[in-house]
């Protein structure tokens, strides 16, 4: 930057003295002295964000090869399975199924039909009547709906009932 030193400072501040007189200097240095805490802080957001932005160029090429090596992984694991289970059908001995291309278990050659998948629906109602009744009663749970009036009524004192 600028190389300003102690006898540059105090020519500079008597000729703003001369110039602009005693009365506006100090509203004029501290003007001057926003402006540039402003121009200090705007050049230090555009570093950070120059920054920033080379890091992130970073982290995305970084990105790219852990994703290409991971594909890499991906698709070696995928051949040497296929080709495990390929030896392991003709090791075993089942047969291509023609219809579906993929071997047919030993289940459905055996049997002809493969069951349906059933989906196990859950009783919403089972599920809410596993509480017990003594630990509703005991944390407070309502059970029974009432309505405002008979809440008032049941919680009224008992000089006004």
């Amino acid at each position: 930057m600028i190389d300003i030193g102690l006898s540059k400072m105090a020519l500079i501040g008597a000729v703003a003295l001369i110039v602009i007189g005693p009365e506006k200097l100090p509203r004029v240095a501290r003007t001057v002295g926003t402006l540039l805490g402003k121009a200090q802080r705007y050049v230090a957001d555009v570093k950070s964000e120059v920054n920033r932005s080379m890091e992130l160029d970073e982290l995305k090429k970084m990105k790219e090869t852990v994703e290409g090596a991971a594909r890499d992984v991906e698709q070696t694991i995928h051949t040497s399975a296929s080709d495990f289970e390929k030896d392991w059908h003709n090791a075993t001995g089942d047969a291509l199924d023609s219809s579906s291309g993929s071997y047919a278990s030993s289940y459905e050659s055996a049997s002809g039909v493969v069951p349906a998948y059933a989906h196990p629906r859950k009783n919403w109602r089972l599920k809410r009547a596993a509480v017990p009744q003594w630990y509703k009663a005991r944390a407070g749970v309502r059970s029974k709906a009432q309505s405002g009036a008979a809440r008032v009524a049941r919680f009224r004192p008992q000089k006004f009932r």
